[in-house]
């Protein structure tokens, strides 16, 4: 019996990305389905995060993800350029997000062809694994193509339908909130959220319960 679960997901997120690709292998191993359910970052959706947290929180953020994927064995580096665009002085967020919005758009685009896990895990290796300008379209096209996907066919979809493709991801966030968490990565399983990439384990754990087999 194949299993099926949501995996809440950001393309700002390192932790988005540090889990996804061990998402992906379980896929591929296990009889189990991960929707991927792409949302707009914190930067978006509350543009003061970044100057009201402790002044500690991005200090030990970047310590922690470095020593995750060090771990993990999982390439990993900043961002060129970070998917936000905000200013480094201060933090504060810009009105206009090119990167993030276009990103996010086809995330959801492959989604709705039963490729997002996919496409996230491929795009977020090319965010977040050192390649300089990844929003560029030579990247994103090898992206696509690792993932099945027709580059040229999603990107005609986002211009075309944008305010279709942003309801849909405002419409993640607000299952992401029903289910019981706000944050990503979180995976839902039969309606229990399991958030953090360090909860891959123990979602897997529950779906073992479950039934979950290898293919």
């Amino acid at each position: 019996m194949t299993l099926t679960a949501e995996l809440y997901f950001s393309f700002r997120s390192p932790y988005s990305y540090l889990s996804v690709g061990r998402y992906r292998a379980m896929a591929e191993e296990y009889d189990l389905e991960i929707a991927l359910r792409p949302v707009w970052p914190l930067a978006i959706r509350e543009p003061d995060f970044f100057e009201r947290n402790h002044p500690n929180w991005l200090a030990y953020t970047l310590r922690d993800m470095m020593r995750v994927a060090q771990f993990h064995g999982i390439p990993f580096g900043p961002p060129r350029p970070d998917p936000i665009v905000q200013d480094p002085g201060t933090r504060k967020i810009a009105a206009e997000q090119p990167y993030i919005r276009h990103v996010t758009r086809m995330g959801q685009a492959a989604s709705r062809r039963g490729k997002g896990l996919v496409f996230a895990h491929e795009m977020g290796q090319r965010i977040w694994g050192g390649e300089e300008n990844w929003h560029h379209e030579k990247p994103m096209y090898a992206a696509c193509e690792e993932a099945g996907l027709d580059f040229l066919e999603l990107d005609d979809e986002i211009k075309r339908e944008a305010d279709n493709l942003d309801a849909e991801i405002a419409a993640n966030q607000d299952a992401l909130e029903a289910s019981g968490h706000w944050g990503v990565p979180t995976l839902v399983f039969e309606g229990e959220p399991f958030f953090g990439q360090d909860r891959i384990e123990m979602a897997r754990w529950r779906m073992e319960q479950q039934g979950l087999a290898k293919r």
